[in-house]
C-alpha cells in the first residue's frame, strides 16, 4: 500500500452570510493517505466494530461485539456473543474495554457519548441473564447506560416474541435517548406502536421502529411505520425543530408507504417529538437499494449512505454489480443530489459522517480495483472516501488483505484526521497479526 501519497484539494470560498449561525466553512489543503496507526483487537474467536466516537478526552470510544473469552478479553467466560465496548487513548491504545451480556446472542451496534460523559450503547440480544434482565422472544433491542468507566447504570430490553433489532441510537435534546431499528410486527401481534391500530398485524417481516425514552431509560413513547414487507431502519438523526428523521430500507408499497421506485428502496421517515408522522420518501431505482446510515448536514439537510444496484430512476449510473450510493436531501425530504462510487465488483458504504468542512467521510466496504477504487488487496477491503459538500470525490483509500475485511464506521477527529473501524479477517492487513478468526480493528489516518 501506498504510504504518504497527498492529494491537494481546492479551496472552498464560502460566501458571507446574514446567518449568525452559518457554520464557517474551511476546506482542508491537504489530505494525507498516511496510516498513522493501526490497531487490531481480539481473541481467537470473531469480534467486529461496528460503531466509533471520539471521546471529550481525546481518545476514542468503540463498540461491536465479541464471541472470544481470550487475548485482550477478560472475564468473559462464555464463547458467545457480547456487545464488546472498548475505551481507546488519542494513539489508539487500549484503556479498557467490557463486555456485556449473557448466555445467548447479543451484538452491540451504536455507542454515543451522552452530556454527562458516560455512555450509551444499543443493538440487539436475546439474553435474560448476565446483565441482561428480560428477553420477550429471539433478539430484543437492547439499550444500556454506562458512566464513564463503563459501569452499567440502567439496561432495558424492548421486543416481543420475533426478531426484533435497534441499530443507532442519539441522547435527544430534552437529555433523553431515540434508537432505531426494527420490530418483527406479525409476530407481535400489532403491539410496539402507540397510536396505531391492530389491522397492521397484517403487516410482514419488518417495521421501522422508533422508541423515545427518558433520561431514566422509562419508556416514553415508541412507533413503527412500513408495509407488508420488510422495511428496516439502520440510522437516525435529530432535526433541528426537535423531531426525528429515520432512514434504511423498505421492500414494501403499500400502508405507510408510497412512490416507490423499485424492488428495495432508500426510506426516509421523519416524525415530529411526538413521533408523529411528518412526511415519508423513497429514493432508488428499480433495482435493489439499501440504506445503512444517515448524517445530519450543516445546513438543516440530511446524508444517506448504502447501496445500489440500480441505473435508472434517482440513480444517475452504475460503475459495477452494487456501488456506494450518496445521496442528499433537505428537511422536507427533496433530494438535492446524489452520487455514485465503484468499480466493477461490489461497493457499498454503512457508515457517513460529515466533516468540519461540511462534506462527507463513509465507510465501506470495495471488492473492485477499477473506477473509483484504485487498489483492491485481496477478497473484500475496508473503503474509505471522503467527498466535499457536493459529494465530489477527493480521497478514497483501500484497506485489507488477501481475505475477507469490512469496514463500518469512520469520523473525522479534531485534527482533521480520519478513523475507520471495522473486522479484519486477514492474516496478511498491514503489519498485524490476526488474533483470531476475525479481529476488531481501528485505523488512524492523517
Amino acid at each position: 500500500m501506498q504510504r504518504g501519497l497527498l492529494f491537494i484539494l481546492g479551496i472552498v470560498l464560502v460566501s458571507c452570510s446574514s446567518d449568525d449561525n452559518a457554520p464557517n466553512l474551511i476546506e482542508e489543503l491537504v489530505i494525507s493517505g498516511a496510516v498513522e496507526w493501526v490497531k487490531n483487537f481480539g481473541g481467537s474467536g470473531e469480534e467486529s466494530a461496528q460503531s466509533i466516537i471520539q471521546t471529550t478526552d481525546g481518545g476514542f470510544a468503540v463498540l461491536g461485539y465479541t464471541n472470544s473469552t481470550d487475548g485482550d478479553l477478560t472475564g468473559k467466560m462464555l464463547a458467545v456473543n457480547d456487545y464488546w465496548l472498548l475505551k481507546l487513548d488519542a494513539d489508539g491504545n487500549l484503556q479498557w474495554n467490557k463486555t456485556y451480556g449473557g448466555s445467548k446472542d447479543d451484538r452491540g451496534q451504536s455507542v454515543i457519548q451522552a452530556a454527562d460523559g458516560g455512555y450509551a450503547i444499543v443493538g440487539y440480544a436475546m439474553s435474560d441473564d448476565g446483565d441482561g434482565s428480560n428477553n420477550e422472544g429471539f433478539h430484543d433491542n437492547w439499550i444500556l447506560r454506562l458512566d464513564g468507566l463503563g459501569n452499567v447504570l440502567w439496561e432495558q430490553s424492548f421486543g416481543f416474541s420475533g426478531h426484533d433489532h435497534s441499530y443507532d441510537v442519539i441522547q435527544t435534546d430534552d437529555g433523553g435517548f431515540f434508537f432505531a431499528g426494527f420490530l418483527d410486527v406479525t409476530q407481535s401481534n400489532g403491539e410496539g406502536n402507540f397510536g396505531k391500530g391492530a389491522y397492521l398485524t397484517r403487516h410482514g417481516v419488518g417495521e421501522f421502529w422508533g422508541t423515545k425514552l427518558h433520561a431514566d431509560g422509562s419508556l416514553q413513547w415508541r412507533r413503527y411505520f412500513g408495509g407488508t414487507n420488510n422495511d428496516r431502519a439502520h440510522g437516525v438523526v435529530q432535526a433541528d425543530d426537535g423531531g426525528f428523521v429515520m432512514a434504511g430500507f423498505s421492500e414494501s408499497d403499500d400502508f405507510d408507504i408510497s412512490n416507490t421506485k423499485g424492488s428495495y428502496d432508500f426510506w426516509v421517515v421523519k416524525v415530529d417529538k411526538n413521533g408523529t408522522m411528518l412526511w415519508e420518501r423513497s429514493y432508488g431505482g428499480t433495482g435493489i437499494e439499501i440504506a445503512y446510515d444517515i448524517a445530519k448536514t450543516h445546513d438543516g439537510g440530511y446524508a444517506i449512505v448504502g447501496n445500489t444496484f440500480s441505473t435508472d430512476t434517482d440513480v444517475s449510473k452504475n460503475n459495477g454489480e452494487s456501488d456506494l450510493w450518496l445521496i442528499k436531501i433537505d428537511d422536507s425530504g427533496a433530494l438535492l443530489w446524489e452520487k455514485t462510487f465503484g468499480g466493477s465488483g461490489f461497493e457499498a458504504g454503512h457508515g457517513v459522517r460529515t466533516t468540519a468542512a461540511g462534506g462527507f467521510a463513509i465507510a465501506g466496504n470495495s471488492k473492485s480495483s477499477d473506477g473509483d477504487a484504485t487498489q483492491n488487496l485481496g477478497e473484500n477491503d475496508l473503503w474509505l472516501l471522503k467527498t466535499d459538500s457536493e459529494g465530489n470525490l477527493v480521497h478514497q483509500q483501500s484497506f485489507g488483505g488477501s481475505q475477507l475485511d469490512f469496514g463500518f464506521d469512520v469520523l473525522e477527529t479534531e485534527d482533521g484526521g480520519l478513523v475507520l473501524v471495522g473486522e479484519m479477517g486477514s492474516e496478511d492487513f498491514l503489519d498485524l497479526d490476526l488474533k483470531g478468526m476475525t479481529d476488531l480493528v481501528v485505523i488512524k489516518i492523517k
